[in-house]
């Protein structure tokens, strides 16, 4: 398949990152959903890997801004220029085709939502878009057997939202999506070194501290890492040190309610798929999922054994290529087409 003539594209929008699929490529693109915005005469300057460079250190004339909020769309001009500059990017260089696109939106999503989501990706250039919910795809991705007569329950952690789905017979049984996710427990850790040194830190430190030293449970073996940060009380920079049981700490209420909304589902299984769970366990997915030894929090919580699906970060991404590869087998069960 020449580059150029890329057919169908599947994109998993999401709040913090937007992977693009091409099947027979896999995931081509990878970047960060931020825009960059000149505010003089509202001109879009960057997108992607180079938007988010610009986060925090841009001068007054330009803002750098994630258009999606919670997983859906909050600037609706902006998005579509970021949908446009993906398509074109994974299209390839020739534009005669103008590519079917598959994008993944959270469960809870409204209808409302739903049509912006495909409006914005035909004005960015689709022929024809497709929408699905989150952890159908997840669940695809992460080669879980969904058309079959059984019950499976997959946990999708994000950026700006948690999905949680129970599903059998390519159909989403019970569900919910809570604005809990990796962002909230980014925010969680800020909001803790702000309280407790007195110290403001951005969101890609937050972020770090979280991927170096961040753990769902308490480790016998502390880790420490160095914190730098502007101190609220000089206004000077200062560096701290911050231990891996303080930032256990600092996201145990976020984690906690990604555990309720897991309880909130199992509540409302029938009694059949709640038996076939017991035995398959929890898959989890998501960027979000990654952080250490969530799935034994999960666990040791509802009782049920959770693992990481293969490359969790890729699930949504991968399950958009494998639906639009057999489109005709997950048209009925799948999406809503416009």
């Amino acid at each position: 398949m020449a580059f150029g003539f890329v057919r169908r594209i599947g994109i998993d929008l999401g709040t913090a990152n937007t992977l693009v699929f091409v099947p027979g490529k896999g995931v081509v693109m990878n970047e960060p959903s931020v825009v960059a915005v000149s505010v003089d005469d509202n001109r879009i300057l960057a997108v992607g890997n180079e938007a988010r460079e610009m986060i925090g250190r841009t001068p007054d004339s330009i803002v750098a801004y994630r258009p999606l909020r919670d997983g859906v769309i909050a600037d609706y001009r902006v998005t579509e220029a970021m949908l446009r500059y993906f398509i074109t990017k994974a299209g390839g260089w020739i534009r005669i085709f103008r590519p079917e696109v598959m994008i993944s939106v959270p469960a809870g999503v409204t209808s409302t939502e739903r049509r912006a989501v495909i409006e914005a990706a035909v004005h960015a250039g689709a022929k024809a878009a497709y929408v699905v919910k989150e952890p159908v795809l997840a669940a695809i991705g992460a080669g879980i057997p969904i058309n079959e007569a059984a019950g499976h329950i997959v946990i999708d952690i994000g950026g700006g939202t948690t999905d949680v789905a129970v599903i059998s017979l390519g159909g989403i049984v019970a569900s919910t999506s809570v604005k809990v996710a990796g962002n909230k427990i980014d925010q969680a850790i800020a909001e803790h070194i702000k309280k407790n040194f007195n110290l403001a830190i951005g969101d890609r430190m937050a972020e770090d501290i979280k991927i170096k030293i961040g753990n769902a449970v308490r480790l016998p073996q502390e880790e420490e890492m160095s914190v730098k940060g502007r101190d609220l009380l000089t206004g000077l920079p200062k560096t701290i040190a911050i231990t891996s049981s303080e930032v256990t700490e600092a996201i145990e209420g976020e984690l906690q309610e990604i555990v309720r909304a897991i309880k909130t589902v199992l509540h409302e299984t029938p009694p059949e798929l709640a038996a076939d769970i017991m035995d398959r366990g929890i898959v989890m997915t998501g960027g979000g999922s990654l952080l250490r030894n969530f799935d034994i929090l999960i666990q040791r919580e509802i009782g049920i054994p959770a693992h990481m699906a293969d490359d969790a970060l890729l699930c949504v991404a991968r399950g958009t290529g494998i639906a639009l590869e057999h489109l005709d087998v997950y048209k009925r069960s799948l999406m809503s087409k416009r």
